[in-house]
């Protein structure tokens, strides 16, 4: 993942990376990281990470030399991928990645942010009370409602239409986008670790990209990603009062009606069709031309072109006949 927000403090020796974790019974390697990445998109220079049976096919294929990594999964790691073992991967991970971006806990609001009259957008059609932070991009023929922030971190495309009361940062948003009223788009993900005295906060690293012809509707939350970027395909419209978690990749061409949550790192592909009150389970595949049907509770991945409904959501003809 390439991350044009936060500022990367490598590299990081791999000495370093032991005294971190607090391993001790590791033979002495000259070895330098420069970042961090997930299985897909690190290369030899990274260190990774795997932490669950569902990314194995994923560790066979990684280029990295080196991944944090539990005694059970260390055997599906390429020979050449040497692995980490730890306890508790996702804790080494939080860690090492504090280290390479130490602002990635930070989600206070910006308190640099002026007024959009005071700024190079003065041709940018807003209502009142518009804020905005620095390396901020607008393109032209946008539009911009009353009391709406968009803070540090933000490139918007052209013929773009943000709603009042919404507040937008560390997010790429493409030509011709629509925003509606009082979204919160680019916010750090809900990812920690429980602790009895103090919960580890997850840092978050990656963005919101949201590509070109979407519709976000009212009250959408959308989080960025943790260690790879929440991503809404071309021409997908998410209706009102919809929450999208850290890491999700939304295909193109997809329609979600209200009240719908995704959890964290769940993948859902093109031309699929969501109806409302669906709740979706982390770090799951829909396929695409998938039928959701309205109220269902999704908790393994559906293969492209199913139709499902219920809590486990099933296969449609199942259920209506296990309900008639």
């Amino acid at each position: 993942m390439s991350n044009p927000f936060f500022l990367n403090k490598g590299p990081i020796s791999l000495d370093k990376v032991y005294e971190l974790l607090e391993i001790t019974n590791q033979k002495k390697k000259h070895f330098n990281f420069y970042d961090i990445k997930d299985l897909y998109s690190a290369d030899k220079t990274s260190i990774t990470f795997f932490h669950s049976n569902r990314y194995k096919e994923a560790a066979k294929l990684t280029k990295a030399s080196f991944c944090l990594v539990s005694d059970l999964l260390k055997d599906f790691l390429p020979k050449k991928c040497e692995p980490i073992i730890v306890k508790n991967v996702l804790t080494a991970v939080a860690k090492i990645t504090e280290e390479f971006y130490p602002k990635s806990l930070e989600d206070e609001f910006d308190n640099k942010v002026f007024n959009i009259e005071d700024s190079a957008y003065k041709s940018v059609i807003h209502g009142k009370n518009v804020l905005i932070g620095k390396n901020v991009e607008i393109g032209t023929k946008c539009l911009i409602g009353h009391n709406t922030i968009i803070e540090k971190n933000v490139h918007i495309g052209d013929n773009c239409k943000i709603g009042s009361n919404t507040i937008i940062r560390n997010s790429i948003i493409r030509n011709d986008v629509s925003i509606l009223d009082n979204c919160t788009i680019g916010k750090k993900g809900f990812g920690f670790f429980p602790n009895k005295k103090k919960n580890l906060r997850y840092p978050h690293i990656g963005i919101v990209i949201i590509n070109e012809g979407c519709e976000i509707g009212c009250g959408a939350t959308i989080d960025r990603g943790s260690m790879s970027n929440t991503e809404i395909g071309k021409n997908t419209f998410l209706d009102n009062q919809i929450h999208i978690a850290h890491n999700v990749k939304i295909g193109k061409n997809t329609i979600i009606a209200g009240q719908v949550g995704i959890a964290g790192s769940s993948t859902i592909g093109d031309n699929v069709r969501i109806g409302g009150q669906v709740g979706i389970s982390g770090h799951l595949k829909i396929g695409n031309n998938v039928d959701i049907a309205g109220g269902s509770g999704v908790i393994k991945d559906i293969p492209d072109n199913s139709r499902v409904m219920g809590y486990p959501a099933k296969n449609l003809r199942e259920f209506l006949r296990e309900n008639k």
